[in-house]
């Protein structure tokens, strides 16, 4: 069977700076894969790219195939219909994703209706409630009409996830949705995402400049540096045995219960 999601030889340049040079991965249907690398790897451009997202100054070249059809041969028309719809994201910061100035309910029903311009108020309400509630969001009906600033950190995750399920994509892209809370909520949200891709089928990008992070959630793991791919296997066996000098030094980078807290932590270059 085909992957769902398949980069080919992929170049990225912004001027004389290539971003992401000759990259090539697979996801398959069901499975979640980690791209990891310290900041500025590359690891978002790849996902704005498979979004369509980078913009006029970006030269792309390659191919980006979901489900055997070249996104980057695409009309933006064409795009904008697997854009949402089929290809979910989930973006870093919730505080910058969401309006601060639109009710959290009227937000995301405007992403149903969307994709869904024959669906009434009604419909694309009782959408909105059961995305919240699949994302195990505490009274949604109650809190349907809140604003962002009236929900914790982890709640406008949750909320930016339901946001991005309620069209039930094949893939979601996770773009580091866990680096902005603290280690209490940020386990509870993986722990939702690995649910909710366990339960649904869902493709998975998982992306975190975090190896332990991805260990959480991820079946493979991708490395990243310099936009190039160093280094990739299943999550376990590349963890616990890693072959790069630079996967090595990005495992030493996170701290544990064992770590020598009198010794600095590995640096990344």
């Amino acid at each position: 069977m085909a992957p769902l999601l398949s980069i080919k030889d992929l170049h990225v340049r912004f001027g004389s700076t290539e971003a992401v040079a000759g990259l090539s991965l697979h996801i398959d249907a069901g499975e979640s894969l980690g791209l990891v690398g310290e900041s500025g790897s590359g690891k978002s451009t790849v996902s704005l790219a498979t979004l369509g997202l980078l913009g006029p100054s970006a030269q792309v070249s390659g191919k980006i195939l979901f489900d055997g059809t070249d996104l980057l041969g695409l009309p933006e028309r064409a795009l904008r219909r697997i854009r949402g719809r089929q290809i979910a994201m989930i973006f870093q910061e919730p505080m910058t994703a969401l309006n601060p100035v639109m009710s959290i309910g009227r937000q995301i029903a405007e992403a149903y209706e969307a994709h869904s311009p024959s669906a009434t108020r009604r419909e694309a309400r009782q959408k909105t409630l059961e995305a919240l509630e699949a994302v195990l969001l505490p009274e949604p009906a109650r809190r349907f009409a809140d604003y962002p600033h009236q929900f914790s950190g982890g709640q406008r995750q949750r909320i930016l996830i339901a946001m991005a399920l309620i069209h039930q994509p094949r893939l979601l892209i996770a773009d580091e949705p866990t680096t902005a809370l603290d280690v209490t909520v940020q386990a509870q949200i993986l722990d939702l995402l690995a649910t909710l891709q366990r339960e649904r089928g869902l493709s998975m990008l998982f992306i975190s400049h975090d190896l332990a992070v991805v260990g959480q959630v991820a079946h493979r793991v991708a490395v990243l540096h310099h936009g190039q791919l160093v280094e990739q296997g299943p999550c376990s066996e590349l963890l616990s045995r890693p072959e790069q000098e630079y996967t090595k030094t990005l495992l030493a980078a996170v701290p544990t219960m064992q770590t020598d807290r009198a010794r600095p932590l590995a640096e990344i270059g």
